[in-house]
């Protein structure tokens, strides 16, 4: 079982690891490593999750097959086997044992022939104490397939022995001198992209799993890891794919999840870990750019076909825009590099440290009962923030939506204890958030104009116009919003 850390750097920084006070003082390997990746014309080792590799080190050819991994945040595991074989043109599966030959039945071995290359040299330092020892690779190259290529710049620490938890504290330290970013996917998966196999895509939250027969602590820690894994699995996607917003939306979804998840440590006896403040920094980082993509993906769109709210000066209107395009790839820009600061690492490392150890629950021991506790705390929370709805305020309803999100994310994070009992209620939960986040779309929008440089006495006037737009149709949104509540108050709650 092969389990591992991986992070990568920019190459301008690989310096800052060789000199490193972990690693200095120990003597490093370095080799040229040439590796050829194999699968069939239909991909289909990709598809069941299987990396097939033939790799050249020294004068030897060693031949590994690695299954399908598990993550926690930025660590992995998977089951790999590894032995020598006699060349690299052509896998020799005669070798293989029988776990790994039953993955590979029902696939023509026949048609099974390299894909892709990757070409690097990697550098590596054996550390660890009595407890736990562990390598750290760091590789510089690149991946080749076909004519596309692609840069390796990673730092990967292997566990030999041990407990996984040496891997996060390795990591933490090289993190005090060199700025490692989060990049789960493998050299494997990469390679995959680059030969036009996989075609990105944003990962949308799953269920963790959860049943009866877990404590509280247990369904606690399992909605933490799904909610840190759809994290991780977003980040190199919007660093790479920005323009696709809904990478974006994505990572603030689930720093929300988990956000949620830590409000509830307290409820189940643990100490709460000192996790709130860093990810509200990371969501208030992000926010901007995502309030940008809402307002030109949507928002915008719909003032733009409302009477009244089309802009009347053509050259007012084309400066109008460029300057909203401008300011959303600023604020783009700024959220990509505070993914890529220490910070968002470490707090990832924390909390994914921390995750490997399921938390025993002091007070409340029956998972089903607490999930019931929590769900009647957070009704009764936005119960109590909707009342009065039609006579609520901009800032009230805003408080109004922010609960109805978190009682959707609990519900979410709850529903399997449930089964289809929560459709109901989940289904009318949402459209209330839905309608009290497209008036939310609104008053935000009227922020970022209002906050525009006014570049001219035309141009003011013509951001004027978008705004009393925007103004009328976040009224009108708030009044469709009453009978959203409405129905969701009249909804069986289904925990009770």
């Amino acid at each position: 079982m092969e389990i591992e850390l991986k992070l990568a750097l920019h190459p301008r920084y690989t310096s800052r690891i060789r000199r490193h006070s972990l690693l200095s003082k120990i003597t490093p390997t370095k080799r040229p490593l040439l590796s050829i990746y194999f699968d069939t014309p239909k991909f289909d080792l990709m598809r069941r999750g299987i990396a097939l590799r033939v790799r050249r080190v020294d004068d030897q050819w060693i031949q590994t097959l690695k299954a399908e991994a598990q993550s926690v945040g930025a660590m992995s595991s998977r089951p790999e086997w590894e032995m020598a074989i006699t060349g690299g043109n052509h896998p020799d599966f005669s070798v293989l044992p029988p776990a790994a030959v039953n993955l590979l039945a029902g696939i023509k071995l026949k048609r099974i022939a390299p894909v892709f290359t990757t070409e690097f040299e990697r550098t590596t330092w054996q550390i660890g104490n009595s407890a736990a020892q562990a390598e750290v690779a760091l590789d510089i190259g690149k991946i080749y397939a076909g004519e596309m290529c692609r840069d390796i710049c990673e730092v990967e620490i292997e566990l030999k022995s041990g407990e996984p938890t040496f891997l996060f504290d390795a990591a933490t330290q090289l993190l005090e001198q060199a700025p490692l970013h989060i990049e789960p996917r493998s050299k494997a998966e990469r390679g995959y992209i680059l030969s036009g196999a996989v075609i990105p895509a944003p990962i949308k939250a799953t269920h963790a799993v959860i049943h009866k027969h877990l404590t509280a602590g247990e369904v606690w820690n399992t909605t933490m890891q799904a909610a840190l894994v759809q994290l991780v699995a977003n980040v190199p996607g919007f660093l790479e794919n920005a323009h696709d917003i809904e990478y974006l939306h994505q990572l603030r979804i689930a720093l929300r999840r988990l956000r949620t998840s830590v409000l509830l440590t307290k409820s189940i006896g643990i100490e709460s870990p000192n996790w709130d403040q860093p990810l509200r920094k990371s969501l208030h980082t992000l926010n901007p750019a995502r309030d940008w993509d809402v307002f030109l993906q949507g928002t915008l769109s719909q003032i733009l076909a409302t009477p009244g709210g089309s802009l009347g000066n053509v050259p007012a209107q084309d400066t109008t825009f460029a300057m909203m395009r401008d300011a959303a790839a600023h604020a783009r820009q700024r959220a990509q590099t505070s993914l890529l600061k220490p910070i968002f690492t470490r707090l990832v490392l924390d909390i994914g440290r921390s995750l490997l150890v399921t938390p025993s629950s002091v007070k409340i021991g029956d998972a089903k009962a607490w999930t019931e506790k929590v769900l009647e705390k957070r009704w009764q929370k936005l119960s109590k923030r909707c009342q009065g709805f039609t006579r609520l305020d901009a800032s009230e309803r805003h408080l109004a939506r922010i609960a109805a999100k978190k009682m959707r994310y609990t519900v979410e994070a709850f529903a399997p204890f449930y089964g289809k009992s929560a459709h109901h209620f989940t289904t009318a939960l949402s459209a209330l958030q839905d309608e009290l986040g497209r008036e939310n779309d609104m008053r935000v929008g009227e922020q970022l104009l209002r906050a525009l440089p006014k570049k001219s006495v035309t141009h003011s006037f013509e951001l004027g116009r978008l705004s009393g737009a925007l103004e009328l149709k976040a009224a009108q949104q708030a009044h469709l919003s009453n009978s959203v509540w409405r129905r969701l108050a009249r909804s069986k709650l289904f925990w009770h």
